[in-house]
């Protein structure tokens, strides 16, 4: 149980944050529980995926899926002294402090919501397939996944969508959140949903930030490719039509698999995420969330992006950066908006006329995935219904040919 002095700390401190101030909710931190002057330990380089870390505040709302984990030491009080102290304590704080909004479909994952995970698992087992819980390892780790499997599959080579879920989320919330087994089961293609160890992140947030999980065969981005590629051997898949999606870290770990495997997958989905390369550690982490980064490398597959244009949590300018990382590998393109009475969707094509990219802003939409399940977090059911679009764009691009990623 936290004391008064606690809840005014952090109530403090969370202001600060929601102003932008992270340094001094920072410094105000460490000051208070006798931490000043400690700076945070970076995991061993040696091994990419060991990560002592925990959950971390937001630029802005308390409404937040968690992007961004923080490094933990040791605290002569027993407290870990954490860039992510200030979201993990927050969910202990009354009512009045918390700052989280009344819409259920928001909730922070991590506050017990009517159903719990029960719920979800049956909402992502309602289709009818199958739901195989498996283990990945390989040199780089070992992540469990889930796999999706619909009553149409019968052997003959389909396709696979690779979901990533958001901070403080799971493979079975984010299953029953986003619908896609629904739409796995009426279309008949795999869905695998890697899940990230506590073991790397406490708070189970994507690494999506550090160098050593931004590279190509390193770190996480190995071992989700060599989910992948399990896949691949284990299942009958169509290795044209291989695709990851995202969502909030997630998302900017979809970019960064993008950004890193182009041979592995056909196209990329990305909701509410941020650019390949837009961070290299927890401060700057922070300044992305705000203000896009500086992106430092282009995505050369299709390109599908989704965003809120009231996201307090991961600024709407991150889908202009994830879709200039797209339309600068390529020559040139058209740019056509078109419209909605909730919506505008921005379509890029290249010199041929074929559709590279589409930008999706929902207006005024938060962070959450739009058209999801109140079921699962993070949601906002009101639409436009992301999975549906993001399998249609999908269904437009296929890899070209067999690189040797595909092959392997």
């Amino acid at each position: 149980m936290m004391n008064d002095d606690m809840n005014a700390t952090m109530a403090d401190a969370l202001q600060l944050t929601r102003e932008g101030r992270l340094a001094e909710a920072t410094a105000l931190l460490q000051q208070r529980l006798g931490g000043a002057g400690q700076a945070p330990q970076a995991p061993p380089a040696s091994n990419p995926d060991s990560s002592a870390s925990a959950v971390a505040p937001t630029t802005a709302d308390a409404d937040n899926s968690g992007l961004l984990p923080g490094r933990q030491e040791a605290h002569p009080s027993g407290l870990p002294l954490v860039s992510g102290l200030l979201d993990k304590l927050q969910t202990r704080l009354p009512a009045g402090l918390s700052g989280l909004p009344g819409n259920s479909t928001l909730a922070r994952p991590g506050l017990v919501r009517p159903g719990g995970s029960a719920a979800a698992a049956a909402a992502a087992s309602a289709p009818g397939g199958e739901i195989r819980h498996l283990t990945h390892t390989d040199a780089a780790g070992s992540r469990a996944y889930d796999l999706y499997i619909p009553t149409g599959y019968a052997g003959e080579p389909v396709p696979l969508i690779v979901m990533l879920h958001g901070g403080s989320q799971d493979a079975t919330d984010f299953a029953a959140g986003t619908r896609m087994n629904d739409l796995a089961e009426q279309h008949t293609f795999i869905v695998a949903y890697p899940e990230q160890s506590t073991a790397a992140n406490n708070g189970r947030y994507w690494n999506w930030f550090r160098p050593q999980d931004q590279q190509r065969d390193r770190g996480e981005p190995a071992i989700l490719a060599g989910i992948t590629r399990q896949v691949m051997r284990d299942y009958a898949v169509d290795r044209s039509r291989l695709y990851v999606v995202g969502f909030s870290a997630g998302g900017a770990m979809a970019a960064v698999m993008a950004a890193t495997y182009p041979e592995l997958y056909a196209a990329a989905g990305i909701h509410s995420g941020l650019a390949p390369l837009s961070a290299r550690d927890v401060p700057s982490a922070f300044e992305a969330m705000r203000s896009g980064g500086t992106a430092g490398t282009t995505i050369e597959m299709p390109l599908i992006v989704f965003h809120g244009d009231r996201d307090h949590i991961v600024a709407p300018i991150n889908a202009d950066r994830l879709i200039a990382s797209r339309v600068a590998a390529s020559p040139s393109f058209d740019g056509g908006e078109t419209p909605g009475r909730s919506h505008s969707c921005r379509i890029y094509r290249d010199v041929e006329g074929t559709v590279i990219a589409e930008q999706w802003i929902v207006h005024g939409g938060s962070h959450a995935w739009f058209g999801g399940s109140p079921v699962g977090s993070y949601t906002d059911g009101r639409g436009p219904d992301a999975s549906a679009e993001m399998l249609r764009f999908f269904r437009q691009h296929r890899q070209a040919s067999e690189g040797p990623e595909a092959r392997s």
